[in-house]
């Protein structure tokens, strides 16, 4: 397994685990209902937003049986991100979800790409040091 995909395997299994991490937390600390329902649904956007971006990604780039438009991924990418706005523009115009709870859970891939690049820093360091 390539150093990318290694990485990309360990953003993926970490976004869970931060959702699944936080999501008790806010049980832990006995948050309200619209900050669990605002964890929730951002954990969820961001979370399946970035599987899509990636298996979207993956189809387009390594089977090259298969020719890959680009206008194809770009609109994809922006029907995305269209829905993942309008869905986040419901929650908080609607009052289901209280904002900083969405925002902290709309983190979560943030926060996984950033666990990543340090654990891949700390391994390029070990590694020159050794």
């Amino acid at each position: 397994m390539g150093i990318q995909a290694g990485v990309i395997k360990f953003i993926m299994r970490s976004n869970w685990i931060l959702f699944a991490a936080i999501m008790a937390a806010a049980i832990f600390i006995q948050a309200s209902p619209a900050q669990m329902a605002g964890l929730l649904a951002g954990g969820l956007i961001a979370t399946v937003n970035f599987h899509l971006l990636y298996r979207g990604l993956r189809r387009s780039l390594l089977e090259p049986e298969k020719p890959s438009h680009t206008s194809k991924i770009l609109g994809k990418y922006y029907l995305r991100f269209v829905i993942s706005g309008a869905i986040i523009f419901i929650l908080i115009s609607g009052s289901y979800v209280h904002p900083i709870g969405l925002l902290i859970g709309l983190s979560i891939v943030v926060a996984s790409i950033f666990l990543a690049t340090i654990r891949e820093v700390t391994k390029l360091l070990h590694k020159e040091a050794i």
